[in-house]
This record gives C-alpha cells, structure tokens and sequence, in this order.
C-alpha cells in the first residue's frame, strides 16, 4: 500500500528545477550582453536599441520608457500611439530591438528591454539625440599648403545609427572627379564607416595652383561643411598644412609676431 504524500514532500517537489518534455533542465532567458548601452541618434533620424535575449522559451520580451514607466512594445505588438515606436524581431531570432524612426528630442532618455521572468530581468539602453545631421571638416576654416604637395581634408559625420549612403566632396561647385581619365590623377577618398559616425578622408597629391578654392563635404543626410584651401607658388612656413592637420597654430603664431614686431616699429 503506497504510503501518503505529506506537506513537506510536497514542498521539496516544488524546489525541483523545471525540465523540458525531453527531461533536460530549461535555461533561464539571459541577455546576449554585447550591444552598446548608449545609442547617439540625430534629430530626424532614425535610432535602433538593440536587445538580444537567449533562451526566451515562452517568455514575453517588452521595450519599456523609464521617465514615465511606457510599455512600448510587448512581444511583436506594440502598445503606444505613437507610430515611430516598433519592435524588430525576424522569426526565429534572438533580437529584440526597439526602433524609433523620426527621433525628436524629446525621445532621449533611459529605455529598459525586459524579460517577464521571476523575477523579472532587465537591460537598460540610453539613447542620446542630437540637434542636426552636421559634416565637420577637421582643422581651421582655410588650410594653406605649398604647391607639390598634398591636400589631406578629413571630414566626419554625426549620424550614428543611420550612417550617410554617400559623401560627396566638391571643388566649387563641381564634383570632386576621381576616374575620369581626363582629370588630373592623384586624387583619392577614403570613406570609413563605424558605430561612432562616418569619416570621408579626401587626398589630394601634387597640388596645383588651380587646386585652390572651397572643398565641401557633402553627406547624403547630412548638412555640408566647407573649407578654403590656398595653394601657394611658394615658401609659407608659418601658414603651411602639415601631414594631416592644418597648421591653425603655426598661422596664429606667425601672425602674433608680426603683429608685436609691428608694435615695436612704431615706438621707434
């Protein structure tokens, strides 16, 4: 005769670790921890909060807005009126990013992926915007560089999450040519794109006197930045480009001198 089942057996059969219909032990849903924590996107753009849950089995994957405790997506579905707010997740997969199209200002701030387990998990993304889509062109306003030698124009870009499709340079108002076979050769760009923005690095070898004038960074999404650069016949030390950077410094020094040497003269 089977003997009863008491209250503490009962207990001790609740303290079991959940099993599979196979019998193997269930994993607990964990975050695949290797997305950045602090997204920068630009007023206009469009902005992805990467979540990625392992093991989520039945569990509900949720975006939530920590300045005012908002549900924003649950699942697949998302529960906002606010229609720049969705979910991405293809079928199947371990993502769960929370995607903002047109982000606004106001949309920064802390958001929270979690996990509706007991108890409940969590991972926190901030999310930082910026006022405009802006090029920068590294260095001061104009670059003076010696005739022969080599323009080298940097240019970056502060879209983060949608990176530009293309970054146009131009001389004037003409398209910097790199392949026309009539053009005048030793012209290159180097575009490199990362999760901190897009830098277009622009070459331009054996500087001529007709290589003088305005270069503008031109993204596609972007607002454009410009310099003037002067090529000139001969020897200016103080005002000359150096390797990658201009020389601001050296101009600011030279005309600090003569400015004192012309202070000077007219005390004599």
């Amino acid at each position: 005769m089977p003997l009863p089942i008491s209250m503490e057996s009962g207990l001790l059969l609740q303290n079991v670790q959940p099993t599979s219909q196979k019998g193997t032990p269930v994993q607990r849903p964990l975050f695949d921890d290797i997305s950045p924590h602090n997204v920068t996107a630009v007023v206009g753009q469009t902005a992805v909060l990467h979540c990625r849950v392992k093991h989520v089995s039945d569990r509900t994957v949720s975006w939530m807005r920590k300045r005012d405790l908002h549900i924003l997506t649950s699942s697949i579905h998302t529960y906002t009126g606010d229609g720049r707010f969705s979910v991405v997740h293809p079928e199947n997969s371990e993502q769960w990013d929370l995607k903002v199209t047109f982000v606004q200002k106001r949309d920064a701030g802390i958001y929270e992926c979690q996990v509706n387990t007991e108890p409940k998990i969590n991972l926190a993304v901030q999310l930082n915007v910026e006022g405009t889509a802006q090029a920068n062109i590294q260095g001061p306003a104009e670059v003076y560089v010696k005739k022969g030698s080599t323009i080298s124009l940097t240019c970056s870009v502060n879209v983060h999450s949608t990176p530009p499709s293309s970054v146009v340079w131009l001389q004037g108002t003409k398209v910097v040519d790199f392949d026309s076979p009539r053009g005048r050769g030793g012209i290159s760009l180097e575009t490199e794109k990362t999760e901190s923005g897009t830098t277009s690095r622009l070459l331009v070898t054996k500087a001529g006197l007709s290589d003088t004038g305005n270069y503008t960074c031109q993204p596609s999404n972007a607002n454009t930045a410009t310099v003037f650069v002067h090529v000139l016949n001969g020897e200016h030390p103080a005002a000359m480009q150096h390797g990658e950077h201009g020389a601001g410094s050296k101009l600011a020094a030279w005309s600090w001198t003569l400015t004192m040497a012309a202070f000077a003269l007219s005390y004599r």
